[in-house]
């Protein structure tokens, strides 16, 4: 049975691929640690498929003390890096936060893989493999013209939180040619789905849409990303973790171009379907153009030929389809909203992100 670390599994990604791992993979064991930060919930951890194959941390992935001891008590021989302070928005009013979680926090995982499988070897190092989720954001951004990033694509980020991430990158990339570590990394697409903290854009319009609050679009709302449905994700970061080549980087993306604006209509649209009683339908009607953020890249986009010619992966949820089945799930549990709100900053951060941009 494989020992697999999930670090910041609570949160909205990790915690869904640990219920894709528990569902559909039933030779691993998972030790999960999160902080348990605004963005990581214990409600994201209800109903998992066979419990008894996971095993829940509190605690931080700058603890060195801990992270070793999880290391020799589980025998962890692959390591899923989730963990990460993730929202641009968020970094550019602190962005110490972004270099001591995503940074320092790398650092001290990775040092702790090398103690134990290149040190004090408590299991083979052919047999592991520290595997680390990135973004595409690393990259900067793109003209409407441009080809889409490639797994060669120079870094150039253009916020602390990116900076971040590409920081985190080269640290993995330099443990596997200085020390041998076995390692993958893979970037990702704009994610969305079930148990996403509501701060980012689609959960956000979602609830505030169902709530008859105003829709907040950066600028023209024409910031093209690529959107990828969370479970095409955690099947994407599994093959890539157990077949992909050592040492190599691969991207995971939706395969599709929309503007935020686009998104956000098709979100109306399919909320005045699902509720066509609702008083504020039409619900388009609540969009509300507001001052864009400073340094906001204007467009990404990614190739997955790698992926899909070596790994047979590619996405399997139509954009419209995963939006719907997205708006359900946030429908259908009120309870985890709740939850979710009662204990974080989220109605604070709304205010100071939101309350002083203008029409």
């Amino acid at each position: 049975m494989k020992k697999v670390l999930v670090t910041g599994g609570a949160g909205f990604i990790g915690s869904n691929f640990i219920h894709y791992i528990l569902k559909h993979h039933q030779d691993v064991m998972i030790v999960n640690l999160d902080a348990l930060t605004y963005a990581g919930s214990l409600e994201n951890l209800k109903s998992l498929p066979d419990p008894d194959r996971h095993i829940f941390v509190e605690g931080s992935i700058t603890d060195r003390a801990l992270v070793d001891q999880i290391f020799a008590e589980h025998k962890i021989d692959t390591v899923i890096h989730f963990a990460a302070e993730s929202h641009v928005d968020r970094s550019i009013l602190n962005p110490g936060v972004f270099v001591d979680t995503n940074v320092v926090g790398t650092f001290v995982l990775l040092e702790a893989a090398r103690r134990a499988w290149l040190v004090d070897k408590i299991v083979p190092v052919e047999q592991c493999r520290f595997h680390h989720v990135s973004t595409d954001e690393v990259f900067g951004t793109l003209a409407p013209e441009d080809p889409p990033f490639q797994e060669d694509t120079p870094y150039a980020p253009r916020s602390p939180y990116a900076a971040s991430k590409a920081s985190s990158d080269h640290f993995v990339r330099a443990y596997a040619e200085t020390y041998g570590l076995p390692i993958s990394i893979s970037n990702c697409t704009n994610n969305y789905g079930p148990r996403q903290f509501p701060e980012k854009l689609i959960p956000l319009m979602i609830l505030n849409a169902v709530s008859g609050k105003p829709l907040p679009i950066y600028g023209d709302g024409m910031q093209i990303r690529d959107w990828l449905y969370v479970d095409d994700h955690c099947k994407g970061i599994w093959k890539v973790a157990t077949q992909g080549r050592e040492g190599e980087t691969y991207y995971i993306g939706g395969d599709n171009q929309p503007p935020n604006i686009e998104i956000v209509k098709t979100l109306c649209s399919i909320l005045d379907e699902l509720l066509p009683e609702s008083e504020f339908a039409p619900h388009e009607q609540l969009i509300t153009y507001v001052t864009d953020r400073p340094g906001h890249d204007r467009r990404y986009d990614i190739t997955i030929e790698k992926i899909n010619k070596e790994l047979g992966w590619a996405p399997t949820h139509d954009l419209r389809q995963g939006l719907e089945d997205t708006i359900k799930w946030y429908l259908s549990n009120p309870e985890w909203l709740a939850a979710i709100v009662k204990h974080s900053d989220y109605d604070t951060w709304l205010q100071k992100n939101y309350g002083d941009r203008k029409a």
